[in-house]
């Protein structure tokens, strides 16, 4: 039930204080989710929401956030009852609400064109309407929304990794030394057999679990959390090559490989820490 609820979001946004829509029918409005600034221990969260006559009333920052100050929904965990989840709720708040405001924007090693800033609640009123859900649901909501979210981060860095290998295998054709190209050389040609390998490994994986997540099935949670585990780190790994193998340009600006490697590396932090990632998988094993 709860699942097919998250799946239906977007019509449930659609009808919350009569309707929270775009001003014109033509006209997207975009959305971003906040958690909270515990990071990886998301059931920790601090933002609370007090209720007052028929609104509540948020205090609290969230950290990180993507697209903060430009979305124009935001969709906020945060605490309607006592410690742990189970007192956690989910709530809409629209840019423009009293009460709600933004950080500065972050100075990020990479992911440059998505602007990142702290999102800040100070006495900010809501209409109870805005809950998505029953109090206290807040948590198993943004549990089913990671699950996909990990499939997502896998897939960015599956695209990074993939762009690595064509531009390195081009750059050994074309790169000469010693009145050789580089092609020619066979510890080159080993390490980006190994960069090919490792990326079909990562995309076997993550389109495995994205099946798992697709048909609701009890092993999709230990599956996405293996996918980004796995792609990330190796796909990292494979745009850091890509970068060694390129030599001096590949630290310039010039050449698309740097960038790869500075975007990719926060996959491996972002939608839960792969130490996180770990711990999920073990304790989904040591369970069965």
């Amino acid at each position: 039930m709860l699942a097919s609820g998250c799946r239906r979001l977007g019509a449930r946004l659609g009808c919350l204080r009569g309707g929270i829509q775009a001003p014109a029918q033509t006209v997207h409005r975009s959305l971003t989710s906040c958690i909270d600034r515990s990071g990886s221990d998301a059931a920790s969260l601090l933002t609370s929401a007090k209720r007052q006559g028929d609104h509540y009333i948020l205090n609290g920052s969230k950290a990180f956030i993507s697209g903060g100050g430009e979305s124009d929904i935001y969709v906020v965990m945060c605490r309607t009852g006592g410690p742990g989840p189970k007192g956690i709720s989910c709530i809409v708040v629209e840019k423009g609400t009293p009460g709600l405001s933004f950080g500065k924007k972050e100075k990020k090693v990479g992911w440059n064109s998505q602007p990142t800033r702290a999102v800040i609640f100070e006495d900010c009123a809501v209409p109870m309407a805005n809950r998505i859900g029953n109090e206290g649901q807040g948590f198993l909501i943004a549990m089913k929304g990671l699950n996909g979210g990990r499939i997502n981060i896998a897939s960015c860095s599956l695209g990074a990794a993939h762009a690595s290998v064509i531009l390195t295998r081009d750059h050994l054709n074309v790169r000469k030394q010693f009145g050789e190209p580089l092609a020619s050389k066979q510890y080159l040609q080993f390490k980006l057999a190994d960069m090919a390998t490792r990326l079909v490994a990562s995309r076997l994986m993550i389109r495995s679990a994205a099946v798992a997540l697709q048909e609701e099935r009890e092993d999709a949670m230990t599956l996405c959390s293996m996918a980004k585990l796995f792609a990330t780190d190796e796909c990292f790994a494979i745009c850091n090559q890509a970068l060694q193998m390129h030599g001096g340009y590949g630290y310039l600006k010039d050449y698309a490989v740097q960038q790869y490697v500075r975007d990719s590396r926060v996959h491996q932090i972002l939608e839960g820490s792969n130490e996180v990632m770990r711990m999920l998988i073990s304790r989904s094993l040591l369970q069965e």
